[in-house]
């Protein structure tokens, strides 16, 4: 019987995008996936790395090749909930009110140093990241189907910060942190970096291969092939053991649970799952394995698990905790 040819091109589509921003964004390899498997689980990033390490270049590199529009927005203290959703405004010559939609209601969203805004800013995009909905006023509006907000957070200046709160935390797939490129990259980037600048002045383009453009069809066929992998129940139950140990770690530590004042809800669970088949079929496969779930586990849990306040006097954080419960939580 023949197989479908419908999976196989879809492969090798994402397979040339994800070479294609592996070309232009080096040394960072791990955010480029986590951009992808943000987009076939339809779910949204917040990514934490110091400033200069292309996170904006990734969201943008990554909008330019699909079939999307693009907004970028620098969250500053005195940004207003409505320079992000959008506004009424009152047209006399009609004598009605009009909704200028906000940046918003773009596909792709950078939310550049989202924890410099006041809660009430955030809280905005509470709504429109879990309910793909806007309201502004009495009157509700839809958002894109292909929508994924990016946020980004700086370690290093926290004077003026305002840190998010647990619950719109939890409304982000993936808490993703990164470092600097690996000595063998500098050299990489310091190319690359000449060669623009190069083009720039002279007034030219690049001529390597045309960027290839990834229509939104592709991008929901392939979130249809996501869910129709293979997930074992063994491995399903392993999956869930994680994030019931996170609420309840007593049967494996009993010091451990004591340390974790929050586990993960189910949300955290859906989370999971979801990345983990990203994860699988952009490898190549047609099942999940339990290396899938452990690649991912740390960002998706990160942020879902809390630390106690003895634990966070002891220096634990919920990265610490999520490794620990990992080493304890048999594999199938």
């Amino acid at each position: 019987m023949d197989t479908p040819a419908a999976p196989s091109r879809l492969h090798a589509v994402f397979a040339q995008l994800r070479e294609q921003l592996s070309a232009e964004i080096v040394g960072q390899s791990a955010l480029i996936e986590r951009l992808l498997i943000a987009l076939l689980a339809d779910g949204h990033l917040l990514v934490e790395g110091a400033p200069g390490l292309a996170k904006t270049t990734a969201i943008r590199a990554l909008a330019d090749r699909l079939e999307a529009d693009f907004a970028r927005v620098q969250f500053t203290p005195d940004l207003l909930p409505s320079d992000l959703t959008g506004t009424e405004v009152w047209r006399p010559q009609d004598g009605h009110f009009e909704f200028q939609p906000g940046p918003i209601f773009h596909s792709l969203l950078l939310a550049d140093e989202i924890n410099r805004a006041p809660a009430k800013v955030q809280s905005a995009l509470l709504e429109a990241m879990g309910e793909r909905q806007v309201t502004v006023g009495r009157q509700t509006y839809p958002l894109p189907r292909l929508f994924l907000v990016m946020a980004t957070q700086n370690p290093i200046e926290q004077e003026g910060t305002f840190p998010l709160p647990e619950a719109q935390l939890d409304r982000f797939l993936m808490y993703v942190r990164i470092g600097y490129p690996e000595a063998s990259m500098e050299a990489e980037i310091l190319r690359l970096a000449r060669d623009r600048a190069r083009n720039e002045h002279a007034g030219t383009t690049r001529t390597a291969a045309p960027l290839l453009r990834l229509s939104q069809a592709d991008v929901f066929e392939a979130r249809t092939a996501v869910l129709d992998l293979h997930v074992a129940p063994s491995l399903e139950r392993y999956l869930i053991e994680i994030v019931l140990a996170s609420r309840d770690a007593t049967r494996y530590d009993p010091t451990l649970a004591r340390r974790i004042g929050w586990g993960a809800s189910p949300r955290g669970s859906i989370a999971l799952e979801r990345c983990a088949r990203a994860r699988a079929w952009l490898a190549g496969r047609d099942f999940v394995t339990p290396d899938d779930v452990r690649a991912v586990a740390l960002d998706v849990l990160r942020h879902r698990v809390l630390p106690s306040y003895e634990a966070v006097a002891e220096g634990w954080d919920g990265e610490r905790l999520v490794k620990a419960l990992l080493d304890k939580v048999p594999l199938p």
